[in-house]
């Protein structure tokens, strides 16, 4: 019960972080910082919730490097 527990909060954290990604600017995260248009913000959301980790890393460097 308590994988399951985890699990579910693993996965509320990654919606929650995912949807902050993609409503503030993802393009910013790319080498070259480019638009990402409104399919492909919602395309973006489930492999941001899963590896929101990675995701939260990645756009936190981008935001010190800018």
């Amino acid at each position: 019960m308590l994988f399951f527990q985890v699990v579910g909060l693993y996965l509320v954290i990654g919606f929650a972080a995912a949807l902050v990604f993609v409503a503030s600017r993802p393009g910013s995260v790319l080498a070259p910082p480019t638009e990402v248009s409104r399919g492909a913000r919602l395309l973006l959301v489930p492999g941001a919730m899963i590896l929101w980790p990675v995701v939260l890393v990645r756009w936190l460097k981008a935001r010190a490097r800018a």
